[in-house]
């Protein structure tokens, strides 16, 4: 696997060797002694899908507080997302800053977001279905969220507002306030 690094410190690119032939293919979706050699150390403990039927469904700005705070390792196995993580951890130097990746059953990306990140996507095709381990328990108590079109991250989504499609959760998210 090649392990690259983005803007912000802490979200990795995974990308894995593919072997293919006239029958399909073949990839390692995780090795965990490969993991914590080239990412950090961690013990995921929970595995989480979603399926979107629609294109422009957008899920998120999501993420969990204080000790139920989640990293996650996403990748779709049907469909293209744009994958976003925001810098939300105080005190950080790219606080309120994001990066994003086109994840998709074709290129068969993963993105790693530690603890300390807004996680939202973005579903490019019908039928999506995304995956991701995290290394925390859910916990509904826990749970936060920002607006997904909030002005201080401006996030790029690539998408008409009227086009977007979300919960009525997220719909009410608030805005972020540094």
């Amino acid at each position: 696997m090649e392990y690259i690094k983005t803007a912000i410190d802490g979200p990795m690119i995974i990308e894995p060797k593919v072997f293919g032939d006239k029958r399909g293919y073949f990839f390692e979706s995780f090795s965990l002694r490969d993991f914590e050699e080239n990412v950090c150390p961690i013990s995921f403990v929970q595995d989480n899908e979603s399926f979107s039927a629609k294109k422009g469904v957008l899920r998120g700005l999501h993420f969990q507080k204080g000790e139920f705070a989640q990293a996650k390792l996403l990748r779709v196995v049907q469909g293209k997302v744009l994958d976003v993580a925001v810098d939300i951890r105080p005190g950080s130097s790219t606080l309120g800053q994001y990066v994003s990746v086109e994840l998709s059953a074709e290129n068969k990306r993963m993105f790693f977001i530690p603890r300390g990140f807004a996680h939202g996507f973005l579903v490019l095709e019908e039928n999506t279905i995304f995956q991701y381990k995290c290394d925390n328990y859910y916990n509904p108590a826990a749970e936060g969220s920002y607006i997904w079109n909030d002005p201080t991250f401006a996030v790029a989504w690539g998408i008409d507002p009227c086009d977007v499609i979300l919960s009525e959760k997220d719909s009410k998210a608030p805005l972020f306030h540094s």
